[in-house]
């Protein structure tokens, strides 16, 4: 793994992939761009629908191949998120190991594929399907969830303990606790809920500005900000 500054890999990790291994998977719905803070003020603000009828289901097969280059969501994103990847040699697909920089914390895992290991990283949905469903993805039709729940601009490999306190929390519950990727993190929840047209509550928009207060100029992120490795490369 090459030696760099957390905070360095942490701002080429938050920054927007659209191309390469992941080009294509699930195009966003409308093209977003600006200030952060713009695009938060263009945002429906309402209160919740209720989570009754969520299931993981109903946003389409967990991990499906959408850019129908033979590797499902799960190892297109590790592919892209690792560094020092080891990849199956039949098919170029598969990630037997690699290290993760956690995007949230810094925290270096070694990630080995295994039923008892592979678990130690995660790929998060940066904003929650659950938060999704409740904020506008009931709406939906089933090709618009599964597009949102594999978009790459909506995922990031991240470790599993930091994932699980993350649950499904909007920003007005759970942040980073990397302050200097909070800027970036807000951003990304924004573009993403723009891009679907998802709404935020009153207590999201406002957890949202305060971020954003230290930071005017964070841009949402853009497609196609950030190369990665084409399939059957390493990064």
């Amino acid at each position: 793994m090459p030696a760099r500054l957390v905070p360095a890999l942490l701002a080429v990790v938050l920054a927007t992939t659209g191309c390469g291994l992941l080009d294509g998977a699930a195009p966003q719905q409308q093209e977003v761009t600006g200030p952060a803070l713009d695009v938060l003020a263009t945002l429906e603000v309402r209160d919740r629908d209720p989570r009754a009828g969520y299931d993981r289901e109903l946003f389409g097969e967990r991990w499906a191949d959408v850019d129908g280059n033979g590797c499902d969501t799960r190892n297109d994103v590790l592919r892209r998120d690792l560094d020092d990847v080891d990849l199956d040699r039949r098919n170029g697909c598969l990630v037997w190991s690699g290290v993760l920089v956690d995007p949230y914390s810094g925290v270096v895992v070694d990630f080995e594929r295994g039923p008892d290991t592979s678990p130690e990283v995660q790929v998060d949905h940066v904003v929650a399907l659950s938060d999704a469903w409740q904020k506008g993805a009931q709406q939906w039709d089933a090709e618009t969830r599964e597009a949102f729940a594999n978009d790459p601009l909506n995922l990031l490999a991240v470790d599993d303990d930091v994932n699980e306190a993350k649950s499904d929390g909007d920003a007005a519950t759970w942040l980073p606790p990397e302050r200097g990727v909070r800027c970036a993190y807000v951003a990304r929840q924004v573009a993403v809920k723009a891009a679907y047209g998802a709404w935020v509550t009153s207590a999201e928009r406002d957890a949202v500005a305060r971020v954003l207060a230290e930071c005017p100029d964070e841009p949402v992120p853009a497609e196609g900000e950030v190369e990665v490795p084409a399939l059957g490369t390493t990064s």
